[in-house]
């Protein structure tokens, strides 16, 4: 990942932090006005209700960074109040004081057993409202950030999950159906043209930005034809096509060639990014699809991919295609009729294959 990734999610947080916002949960009109008064003196927005059932709808309605909550007050007392909130996923990280009396042990035993962060003694010394809200804000703050760099950076490795996966999981997340299954796909392999020779000439840094520039570009046209990205190598990646209709997957599959192509060229002639070439391998059929598991010393590691004879072939037509060149295999080339040009190469034979099969190359779609 870029090393300036976290830096930029930090600074974007630091422009769009929102004022503080506290509740405060008391019966008693005379502490609500002290209270907002003090808070606002220091800098905070606040907003009020007089008990705890009022308060709940408040959260609901506007989740705040902090509560101030009496323990005492009609209706739904502090306590209930507290468990609520603790209790539920949406609301058990907002930071609650809560406010008891002057020697009520047995309030704050309460308290603590609700799930309360922090205590207040009525009457409340301004001095020591400040500390505490200070030191819960601070700490609330540093959640939030660290959710929040979290959750952008889940949201960008996502984008590399195969949606496969994603739908399988989200059906069943406790045992997902991650198992081999014999499945009609159609397999493309990418690779970039004469990378060794670019990592000898470019620094490693330089060139991993440009694969990530053209990578990320190319992941867009692949998920938008329902494609699914096999773990990526450094100069490389595998996609995996599925669709009930043979014939609509293997379609899918030789568009986005020709998206990824055309983009190829595109960004390459832009010269924002050092121009690269790449080469593709496409062919249909059964495989064994579904995520593989590697138990190792360090813990067990699964990965979503196809394997098979289908596949082996589009592994070998992408390493005898030339640069921005795209190669098919006899079945892809059956299943696309007469909607696209293709060239007949002849027949090969290939790499670790025991037959020679008959090479396509792929030029446009068919022209009306």
């Amino acid at each position: 990942m870029n090393i300036l990734f976290p830096l930029f999610l930090r600074l974007l947080y630091m422009n769009t932090k929102r004022p503080t916002t506290i509740l405060i949960v008391d019966d008693e009109p005379l502490n609500v006005d002290y209270l907002e008064q003090e808070l606002e003196d220091f800098g905070y927005t606040t907003i009020s209700a007089t008990n705890g059932a009022e308060a709940l709808a408040r959260v609901a309605a506007e989740a705040p960074d902090l509560i101030l909550l009496d323990a005492m007050m009609p209706v739904m007392d502090g306590f209930s109040t507290c468990g609520l909130l603790k209790a539920h996923k949406d609301t058990q990280l907002i930071p609650i004081v809560m406010m008891t009396a002057l020697g009520e042990r047995e309030d704050r035993i309460r308290g603590l057993e609700a799930g309360a962060d922090d205590f207040l003694t009525k009457p409340v010394d301004p001095r020591e409202l400040q500390v505490r809200i200070q030191t819960a804000v601070k700490m609330k703050q540093a959640v939030d950030d660290k959710l929040g760099e979290l959750r952008h950076i889940t949201e960008y490795f996502a984008k590399f999950v195969p949606e496969t996966v994603k739908r399988l999981v989200t059906a069943n997340p406790q045992a997902p159906e991650l198992t081999l299954h014999q499945r009609d796909v159609s397999v493309m392999f990418v690779d970039i043209s004469g990378y060794s020779c670019l990592s000898e000439r470019l620094p490693l840094k330089t060139l991993n930005a440009i694969v990530e520039r053209y990578f990320s570009s190319f992941l867009d046209h692949i998920q938008d034809a329902g494609g699914d990205i096999n773990e990526t190598a450094g100069d490389g990646f595998m996609a995996i096509f599925q669709d009930a209709d043979g014939q609509a997957h293997a379609r899918k599959a030789v568009d986005t060639a020709l998206a990824l192509l055309a983009t190829t060229e595109e960004l390459s002639r832009e010269g924002e990014v050092h121009p690269l070439s790449i080469h593709i391998g496409l062919n249909s059929g059964v495989a064994l699809v579904g995520s593989s598991r590697f138990e190792g010393l360090r813990g067990t590691r699964w990965t979503f991919s196809a394997t098979g004879p289908t596949t082996n072939l589009a592994a070998r037509l992408a390493g005898r295609a030339a640069a921005n060149q795209a190669l098919l295999g006899p079945e892809t080339v059956r299943r696309l009729g007469d909607h696209y040009q293709i060239e007949r190469l002849g027949r090969e034979r290939l790499k670790n294959l025991a037959e020679a099969v008959d090479v396509y190359r792929l030029l446009s779609p068919a022209t009306n």
